[in-house]
């Protein structure tokens, strides 16, 4: 089964709407009405909605590591930074994920994009 992904309020519109294109099953924090959450609630959120959280937010990051050290199931997190990677390949490693990633591959880890250099 395909992973669904929540994407973070900071993510480009245009990264959602090409992921839509493609068939990859997509919500956005705005569109949960949960642009306003604190990421530990966000991540919460993704989580109940069995959602693997896109973000360049690196808090989620120490968020991440703290749930894991005290063993706090998430659904997982795909981050990475902002500046450091074009949006088409930022798509084209998505749809990937998307497509081939399990739900208990990902869930209590964080990958991070690129999926390759």
């Amino acid at each position: 089964m395909a992973l669904a992904f929540y994407m973070d309020v900071h993510i480009p519109r245009a990264i959602t709407t090409e992921l839509h294109l493609q068939g990859v099953n997509v919500i956005t924090a705005q569109e949960d009405n949960a642009a306003t959450f604190s990421d530990t609630v966000l991540l919460d959120r993704a989580t109940v909605l069995e959602r693997v959280l896109f973000t360049f937010d690196a808090d989620f990051l120490v968020e991440a590591t703290r749930r894991q050290r005290e063993g706090i199931f998430f659904a997982g997190i795909v981050y990475t930074h902002r500046l450091q990677l074009p949006i088409g390949k930022c798509i084209h490693d998505l749809s990937i994920i998307a497509q081939a990633g399990e739900k208990e591959e990902i869930a209590n880890r964080v990958l991070f994009l690129p999926l390759s250099k």
